[in-house]
């Protein structure tokens, strides 16, 4: 099919016919393909603007950082599954999503929309969505490869990380997904990796994730994440997302005129995007419908299985028969609640659950639910009046339940946190309620981490997270007692992020950071440097108890089983995760204090026990060898560890692994933080310099154009007509969104200009501009304004 197209047709498929299609090819009679956004449900836009309002209705499922918390592959699947069921509905041929960019700081603006700060976690439970939405004829894509692990300045900065930390981390957590699910697509990231973009990486998009991996499907590029053509297609990135009006079709077909890519290599990624076509028409043939009330009762289950016991002494579950006298129910996002993330994720829910109408119903006739803001829902901010109102109600009141969290400008895509504390006035308002002397249990509606100084004084803590559309009468279920928390932390809550060796380091640079920790983040960190978290990676209560013991590991070399014993001791059903960590004792390599290898979930019933298997492969025993270039395992006695969380230990067993590998010794850093000896020796390298900000170029971010008194004057253009757009969509009236375009509009390179703007100004435009910016073509400056406010 592609051999019967000529060179310009070819080089059209490897860009989007618009923001959300894909180029058909009406020879063949293939239609164009549709994506669309859906970590954690469909936004599928009705018209073609990239905006973030306006999207068809669907099913908001918890968000990724809540459904990590359930540790549950099987939900994770049964997720996907509704996921797909519904773009086949509506006509989507791929899901953008899942995320699987690991946690490295917790102040990261989209780590709501990601699963983990380990690999082994992230990966399986990433295959697990991957499956679940391909099952149903639909795309799954994996984003975003790799190392995309900050908001701020992502379309430019430079992520220097170390290959051992780089293909141990986060390509683990790719590579697990990508070898058991088989993704159709994959997203490349709009950072750049030591020194190259993602999307013109061919050691990551050809060597690693093809070549290595076994991957076969298609790699298309983040919206306005194509940074070059040529370079691009001749690395493995076969389609440029959005559609910017073939604003770099020109380039490719100059580039193969003149000998500087081969029309072999164009053909490869038009083949792979027929490829995607084929699949999608095969697919589109029969009509699905979707059950929206059955997928809402899917998003109430993961919002249950998600809810993290952070803290509890005895006061939770509330009591309903008798029923306190008196409940306070206190925080507006009791009625309006945090349940999805603010960005490209956002999705417009079929409906939406608030705790205040749940608890109450749930309630009725047994106790009285008096109801006070306390803050406002979008500002987080307190008044006297609403603090006053609060203590009021919680002093009356037999037990007071406070609801506080992150509000949508505080987390987002496009920028990151500035801290890790909740807003002032909801401390103000959990710290009034707590000298009231009311037992008080504190509800998180957030999507990372955040600080709690007053943890102690609460009789209760429950980390809610984001939980869907579902969340409200979820979280009025475990309230009372209807269903066991069934969620465990799948990232560590610091006691203060000035404990974190990659706080040094983030964000960095606008233009290039430094992972000097290396693999010390999350727990790696806290238990290998004895640094505790407030609340430890794998953590989470129940209302019921559970012991695990009897451990035994059976098997030879790296393929062993490892069996425990799980007995639910309490009174009610329950679940636990099992969790197993290795530890090697001695190493010729830097290793953390004990790494996560294997994981299940398991429910009992009141008394009930249960042996489990968990099985360890040669994966769980590798290190990457730098100077071998390849995966070895280092023989010798490893400690087998077996808890209820990274800390929690319940049982431990050391085995002997033979092995024939020879693993290279190498530099291990004296501290938690690189120096810059230290860093070179690991990168192999120099530690490189940060790019000068002149002279301009295409990469260069609009926030460097005041550097000099003509970009200021093209900078206040740019804004001027960045703010008109903004103005002239529903995302205006929406802060976090506001903040977000904001933040991407200042921090994007100039060629992204071109990119998102649907090919206008075309990219000659811009590249006068930057020659004009260098002292060039001094006499355009009138004719380069019109084009840009046009």
């Amino acid at each position: 099919m592609v051999a019967d197209l000529d060179l310009e047709a070819k080089v059209a498929l490897l860009s989007g016919a618009d923001k959300w299609h894909l180029e058909g090819v009406p020879s063949a009679g293939l239609a164009p393909a549709m994506v669309a956004d859906g970590p954690h449900g469909l936004r599928k836009m009705a018209g073609h603007e990239l905006t973030l309002a306006g999207a068809e209705p669907a099913t908001c499922f918890p968000t990724a950082v809540t459904l990590a918390a359930s540790w549950d592959p099987e939900l994770l699947t049964a997720v996907g599954t509704a996921l797909g069921r519904e773009a086949r509905a509506q006509g989507v041929d791929v899901i953008l999503g899942p995320g699987l960019n690991l946690k490295r700081h917790p102040a990261g603006g989209r780590n709501f929309e990601y699963l983990s700060e380990d690999p082994l976690l992230a990966g399986t439970l990433a295959a697990a969505v991957v499956r679940g939405i391909q099952a149903q004829g639909v795309g799954a894509c994996l984003k975003h490869l790799a190392a995309n692990h900050q908001e701020r300045f992502r379309m430019v900065v430079d992520t220097i990380v170390d290959e051992r930390t780089l293909r141990e981390m986060e390509l683990t957590a790719f590579e697990i997904a990508v070898r058991t699910a088989r993704p159709w697509t994959v997203m490349s990231a709009y950072n750049r990796l030591n020194g190259t973009y993602c999307s013109d990486h061919r050691w990551l998009l050809t060597e690693v994730l093809r070549e290595e991996w076994g991957f076969d499907g298609l790699v298309m590029s983040d919206w306005g994440g194509m940074n070059d053509r040529v370079v691009a297609t001749q690395a493995g990135c076969d389609l440029e997302m959005p559609g910017s009006d073939k604003a770099l079709d020109r380039e490719v077909l100059l580039a193969a005129s003149e000998g500087r890519i081969a029309e072999a290599e164009i053909d490869r990624c038009a083949i792979r995007v027929v490829e995607l076509l084929i699949r999608a028409a095969a697919n589109r043939a029969s009509e699905v419908t979707a059950d929206l009330d059955t997928h809402h009762a899917l998003a109430r289950r993961a919002a249950v299985e998600g809810t993290v016991l952070l803290a509890n002494d005895g006061t939770l579950p509330l009591r309903t028969d008798p029923a306190p006298a008196n409940l306070a129910l206190i925080g507006a996002f009791a009625t309006t609640p945090r349940y999805q993330g603010a960005g490209s994720s956002q999705v417009e829910p079929t409906r939406v659950d608030d705790l205040r109408t749940a608890l109450s119903a749930r309630l009725d006739g047994h106790a009285g639910v008096e109801y006070a803001p306390g803050y406002d829902a979008v500002t987080g901010a307190t008044t006297d009046q609403l603090l006053a109102e609060a203590v009021a109600q919680a002093t009356d009141a037999e037990v007071a339940v406070v609801v506080v969290g992150l509000p949508g400008r505080y987390e987002s895509e496009g920028f990151d946190r500035e801290h890790l504390a909740l807003p002032r006035g909801h401390s103000q308002l959990v710290e009034a309620v707590l000298n009231t002397g009311t037992p008080t249990v504190v509800v998180l509606q957030n999507g990372a981490p955040v600080v709690l100084p007053w943890a102690d004084r609460a009789a209760a803590i429950v980390e809610a997270y984001l939980g869907g559309q579902a969340g409200g009468s979820a979280l009025a279920a475990v309230l009372v007692g209807d269903v066991d928390p069934g969620g465990r932390l799948a990232e560590s809550f610091p006691a203060a992020v000035a404990d974190l060796p990659a706080n040094a380091n983030f964000p960095g640079h606008p233009k290039q950071v430094e992972h000097r920790e290396g693999a010390l983040i999350g727990y790696r960190f806290h238990d290998t440097a004895g640094v505790p978290a407030a609340f430890p990676f794998g953590h989470g209560l129940s209302y019921t108890s559970f012991t695990i013991d009897d451990l035994e590991v059976a098997g030879d070399g790296t393929d062993r089983a490892v069996q425990v014993t799980v007995r639910n001791t309490g009174d009610r059903a329950g679940s636990e995760v099992v969790q197993v960590y290795l530890r090697k004792e001695h190493s010729v390599l830097w290793r953390p204090a004990k790494e996560l290898k294997a994981y299940a979930k398991v429910r009992l019933a009141a008394g009930e026990e249960q042996r489990v298997t968990l099985a360890l492969d040669r994966r769980a025993f590798r290190v990457y060898d730098v100077a071998a270039g390849a995966w070895l395992v280092e023989a010798g006695s490893y400690e087998v560890l077996v808890g209820r969380s990274s800390v929690d230990i319940a049982a431990r067993i050391t085995i002997e692994v033979a092995s024939d590998d020879e693993v290279t010794p190498a530099t291990i850093p004296a501290g938690a933080i690189a120096t810059d000896e230290e860093f070179a020796a690991l990168l192999g390298s120099p530690v490189p310099t940060p790019d000068p900000v002149l002279p301009f170029h295409r990469n260069s971010p609009v926030s460097d154009l005041p550097e000099t008194p003509l970009g200021a004057r093209l900078h206040t253009a740019l804004l001027a007509v960045a703010h008109r757009r903004i103005e002239g969509t529903n995302d205006a009236a929406d802060e976090s969104s506001r903040r977000m375009f904001e933040a991407v509009i200042n921090e994007a390179p100039l060629r992204a200009i071109t990119l998102l703007g649907g090919g206008k100004p075309p990219i000659r435009v811009i590249d006068a501009m930057i020659d004009l910016l260098n002292g060039r073509a001094r006499d355009r400056i009138g004719e380069l304004l019109a084009q840009l406010r046009r």
